[in-house]
């Protein structure tokens, strides 16, 4: 039985997939590393997705590699999307890779790691349309927290995205899996599920019956004793519906904090991207959700420079910014991605999109500080996620921060907090874009 450490790259999908090889592995006898440094063999799990996600895979690649030449750790096996994408690349210009594992493929990483080990070079690339196969997980987040992914894959042909032709057509897994998954997290001390997918919107739609099953799930995550914080990600905005509304807003344990990717508001770059809806039903529907769900707080992702946007489409979007007051923005410039219809379009240079990229952040940066100034005198909820002796402060998350994308509330306490308790915290300040508070007495 050999040692094995992991590196696990990009979204929070990608690390779902990572628990899932580390739980197969361990189940079949191998040892899971804390690090990598004495590893017999290592994993990487890459992201593809755009240039910055490319380039740090390959800069981990290259660390690994010389970590074995060195001696420290032995074989290197890179697996996801860039492998998936850039299998022959690979092989031809990174030696120190010894095999390669594409998406459709992570339910064979035990036989795979066996053969390396063994000697054998391997390149195993699987269907990555196949239904997914349900497996367990080596949590790999705190314990008090969870990804719960409801699907892989996409339908949506985002003309600018590449993930359908490296993650397969959209595959909802079965409710009863997800349930049963949920229930077993709960019992191990999982208080917050971020449900997550490609497009969460889109559950259910591709099984028998083509139903859209997110509001019934939603609804029944919401029964599962020890669960406090349900937490939806990537909902895309043509399919919020009624239904899907009346869930969000009635729901006590669903936070109200919602990721909708809009990507941006002008009419004509939306319809050259391939997304359904315009600007105008966006914004009637980010007002729609506010008058639903007071105290609701909107994440969404923009991306500047994309072909056919002129200065008067970039004004639109930072306009729309300015009404719309938006409490999370992520800005990315666009990325030119071969094998993806917008590649070939014309588009402005690297240079103006990153300046863009630059202004909005600027931008949204000012909103988020209106944004915690208004929260200065409230007393919130807070999910306590650890104690810093440094700062000798501890630190945590109110339902406005998702882990690792949003900030944290830094606070004093005259008790001991455990990681993973909610405690009740009066906000007294922001420190570099971060709430500062003291916990109330109770």
């Amino acid at each position: 039985m050999a040692n094995i450490g992991f590196i696990s790259l990009g979204c929070a999908k990608n690390q779902v997939n990572c628990e899932q090889m580390m739980y197969r592995l361990q189940s079949a006898g191998h040892e899971i590393l804390p690090g990598i440094e004495g590893a017999d063999l290592v994993i990487i799990n890459t992201c593809g997705f755009i240039d910055s996600a490319k380039s740090e895979a390959i800069e981990n690649i290259l660390m690994a590699g010389q970590l074995k030449e060195a001696g420290l750790v032995g074989k290197i096996l890179v697996t996801g999307c860039l492998s998936q994408r850039y299998q022959d690349e690979i092989l031809q210009e990174m030696p120190e890779v010894d095999g390669l594992l594409g998406t459709g493929s992570y339910d064979e990483v035990v036989p795979v790691v066996e053969q390396m080990l063994s000697g054998e070079q391997i390149c195993r690339f699987g269907d990555i349309h196949k239904p997914e196969e349900e497996c367990g997980r080596v949590l790999t987040t705190p314990q008090h927290y969870a990804y719960l992914k409801i699907a892989e894959g996409c339908d949506n042909r985002c003309a600018y995205c590449v993930i359908p032709s490296l993650r397969g057509k959209y595959r909802s897994r079965q409710m009863d899996d997800v349930l049963y998954e949920a229930r077993m997290l709960a019992a191990d001390g999982v208080k917050e599920l971020i449900v997550i997918a490609q497009d969460t919107s889109r559950y259910g739609k591709d099984l028998p019956g083509h139903k859209r099953l997110l509001p019934e799930l939603l609804r029944q995550l919401c029964r599962i004793d020890g669960i406090h914080w349900v937490r939806v990600h990537y909902l895309y905005p043509d399919e919020m519906d009624d239904e899907l509304i009346d869930v969000l807003a009635t729901e006590d344990k669903i936070v109200k904090y919602l990721d909708i990717p809009i990507q941006h508001i002008n009419d004509t770059i939306l319809k050259r991207m391939n997304r359904r809806g315009n600007g105008a039903y966006v914004e009637a529907l980010f007002n729609k959700l506010r008058q639903r769900l007071p105290g609701l707080v909107l994440r969404t992702s923009l991306i500047t420079g994309l072909p056919g946007e002129g200065e008067e489409e970039f004004q639109e979007l930072c306009q729309f910014l300015k009404r719309a007051k938006l409490e999370r923005v992520g800005a990315f410039a666009f990325s030119p991605e071969e094998g993806t219809p917008a590649a070939n379009m014309e588009h402005p240079d690297q240079e103006i999109a990153a300046q863009r990229a630059e202004i909005i952040e600027e931008l949204q940066s000012r909103i988020m500080d209106d944004y915690n100034e208004s929260l200065i005198g409230k007393t919130m909820e807070v999910l306590s996620d650890g104690y810093d002796p440094e700062e000798d402060l501890y630190y945590g998350r109110t339902y406005a921060d998702s882990p690792d994308i949003d900030g944290r509330v830094w606070f004093t306490a005259e008790r001991t907090v455990k990681t993973g308790t909610f405690c009740m915290v009066t906000i007294t300040g922001s420190r570099d874009g971060e709430l500062m508070g003291e916990e109330a007495v109770q």
